[in-house]
């Protein structure tokens, strides 16, 4: 394996598309721990946002509309699951395994029932994502390796991280959020509706898991499979901690995994194991929390030493 200037070109342009499905649900996830929201049901709503894209994409051909679907069916369970939390002070943790099974079951189902397939779905009819032109670099071969074969959704989403953080730290209503977060009674008493913003929060942590799951269905390739997500939506919430809830550190901590993600599937035409390739992200996800819980622990005692 030659590691040249085009290979890493690749490697970076493999990274950013990895990165930017976990984004988005990583950027929700973030938004969830700001109001005191522990949403592991982001999986089954990362599922849904990919499965409701291809099926309007398979009806209509069009890719506003499959944008707008995933968006819409994401919302819709992110809703439920919220009323669920706040309202009825569900269990969170069961809230969100619930909603991951169910997902999971009922994509399935439908595909068999939609598209009398089992395992996956490809089609030449389906449409994707349209790619950012990069002809303006010119003959330029290693920018347009770089930045080629990527999408305006990919953009889209570290531009969203940027709005996000603006939002959180430089406007009422992000100040809002983290006092919900920090105490919830607290806010109350000062006429905070602090179940509004709790439930509005996990409704738009939806609507970014629907953009990541489009993105992953519609961006590199155009296909719908079982589990397609494949444990992301997990990754992006040990983003969305690793990233101490910052949408600027969420970013850095998900080009970690996209980069682990990438590796993974560079290293799957080498002499190395499959088996161990796929491992990689996950393995990367464990050390990781592992080694920030670490260094929270060991934070906490040197300040209670002082």
């Amino acid at each position: 394996m030659n590691i040249d200037a085009n290979y890493l070109a690749v490697v970076f342009n493999s990274t950013i598309r990895m990165t930017t499905p976990i984004l988005f649900v990583a950027l929700g996830s973030a938004l969830c721990n700001r109001v005191f929201i522990f949403n592991i049901g982001l999986e089954g709503m990362m599922l849904t946002g990919s499965f409701a894209a291809i099926v309007a994409n398979y009806y209509t051909h069009s890719v506003l509309i499959s944008i707008l679907a995933a968006m819409i069916a994401s919302m819709l369970i992110a809703w439920v699951a919220g009323i669920f939390m706040v309202k009825f002070k569900g269990a969170m943790l069961v809230v969100g395994v619930s909603i991951n099974t169910l997902m999971g079951g009922l994509t399935t189902f439908l595909m068999q029932l939609i598209f009398d397939v089992k395992g996956a779905y490809v089609s030449t009819d389906l449409v994707g994502l349209p790619k950012i032109n990069v002809d303006f670099f010119g003959e330029s071969s290693i920018l347009r390796t770089m930045f080629g074969s990527l999408t305006w959704l990919d953009l889209f989403a570290f531009v969203m991280a940027v709005v996000l953080y603006f939002h959180l730290f430089r406007t009422v209503t992000g100040f809002r959020m983290r006092s919900v977060g920090i105490n919830k009674p607290a806010a109350e008493s000062l006429g905070i509706k602090a179940d509004r913003i709790q439930i509005a929060t996990v409704v738009f942590s939806g609507l970014l898991s629907g953009l990541g799951g489009c993105l992953l269905s519609m961006g590199g390739v155009t296909m719908f499979a079982q589990n397609m997500t494949a444990g992301r939506g997990f990754i992006a919430m040990a983003a969305g901690t690793l990233g101490a809830a910052n949408p600027l550190g969420v970013v850095v901590s998900s080009s970690f995994f996209g980069f682990a993600q990438s590796m993974a599937n560079m290293l799957q035409n080498s002499s190395i194991s499959s088996q161990l390739t796929m491992a990689i992200p996950y393995f990367a996800t464990v050390v990781a929390l592992a080694m920030f819980n670490y260094a929270k622990i060991r934070g906490s005692k040197q300040k209670e030493k002082q």
